[in-house]
């Protein structure tokens, strides 16, 4: 598949949406040793939007990347994403600006960013896939590409409207492979029948798949192999439409794990694919919140409630019965808004790439954390 693409070198992307951080600011060093580490093993390809780490990722890139290595050495991924414009308009200065902001004269891949049935309407209104393939015909764009968060239907509609896009980027992972909600199988295969390569995010569930419970941890030790990152970023490599599997890697140590086994990436075994098939059932049986905190509902939270640190400490107290997670809960809403503050907008389910009842789930929290210690 890299053949369509040339330019990828490798099969492996840097995610930077989870940055190493020295409290809110991204740690410099450890990302250039990072980014350093990731060009010398030959892999090539970073991914950003102006979103993420509330838009120090861009201005991130730009000086631990763009500043450091010449151009011609990495393909980097932007995004035109849905809270950043309002009309067809405003698109462009958008744009310019992150060009600004990542240092570059050119994107490589740009992609229509999580877009679902809501997004699209309103990115049809606005001319916004009109506007991204004229940037592509002035050479600003290489490629163009959207990325997904929504049912196989609407994505067949948006591939049939917009046949110009080149590629796709789709939640995927074997604890969604089979999800009614999250349909990476079946979203997969309409990019097969649209003869659209596939780039992967969340390939190990926003960590989920890397932080095992115990029971699924012994599934996967008794193959005495590699990491638990590894069988999941490996199941996804396993599908040849997919071109490119992204990974937010947060740590050097993420990165050293993930270079080792992502370089000469090997076919899942037998072996290795019944353990994935119980450790899918371990997941079945648990009953968790399976938020990835990829953060798009904090933007809209008006009450500032940090959404995905409740959830975690919703699942570390589902996960670990006998622990008191209270602690946890008013460290992550010190000096912010509480579970008991939500009123109920929705704002943030209507982010929510996962589809969570988010709202219920706050509900949940304040039972928790708030009235049971009253």
């Amino acid at each position: 598949m890299t053949k369509i693409f040339p330019e990828i070198k490798e099969r492996f992307g840097f995610g930077c949406m989870r940055l190493p951080m020295k409290g809110n600011e991204v740690d410099y060093p450890q990302f250039c040793e990072m980014v350093d580490a990731f060009l010398a093993a030959g892999f090539n390809y970073f991914d950003t939007a102006h979103g993420y780490i509330e838009g120090k990722s861009e201005t991130a890139i730009r000086d631990c990347l763009v500043k450091r290595h010449p151009r011609n050495t990495f393909l980097l991924v932007n995004k035109l994403t849905n809270d950043f414009f309002n009309s067809e308009d405003e698109i462009r200065p958008f744009f310019e600006r992150q060009l600004e902001l990542c240092g570059v004269e050119y994107f490589d891949f740009y992609l229509m960013h999580a877009q679902n049935k809501q997004f699209f309407e309103k990115y049809k209104k606005c001319k916004a896939y009109e506007t991204a393939f004229k940037l592509k015909e002035e050479g600003k764009v290489k490629h163009v590409g959207l990325s997904f968060h929504d049912s196989w239907q609407i994505l067949d509609d948006i591939l049939t409207t917009y046949p110009q896009i080149e590629i796709v980027q789709i939640q995927f992972n074997y604890e969604d492979y089979d999800s009614a909600e999250i349909q990476s199988r079946a979203c997969y295969e309409v990019c097969l029948k649209h003869n659209k390569p596939v780039i992967v995010m969340e390939p190990v569930k926003g960590g989920i798949l890397a932080n095992l419970p115990k029971k699924a941890e012994k599934i996967f030790d008794q193959l005495k192999g590699g990491s638990y990152a590894s069988y999941a970023l490996r199941f996804a490599a396993n599908f040849s439409n997919v071109i490119m599997i992204l990974s937010g890697m947060s740590n050097i140590e993420q990165m050293r794990d993930n270079l080792s086994f992502m370089k000469d990436v090997k076919p899942l075994t037998k072996e290795e694919s019944d353990a994935i098939n119980k450790v899918k059932k371990v997941f079945d049986s648990l009953e968790t919140i399976p938020c990835t905190a990829c953060k798009y509902c904090v933007p809209n939270c008006v009450k500032n409630i940090p959404i995905p640190e409740i959830l975690v400490d919703l699942n570390f107290q589902k996960r670990y019965t006998n622990v008191d997670s209270s602690w946890r809960y008013n460290i992550h809403t010190q000096n912010k808004g509480k579970a008991s503050d939500c009123i109920k907008c929705g704002k943030c389910e209507s982010a929510c790439p996962q589809h969570l009842s988010i709202r219920e789930y706050l509900n949940e929290a304040q039972l928790q954390f708030e009235i049971k210690k009253n």
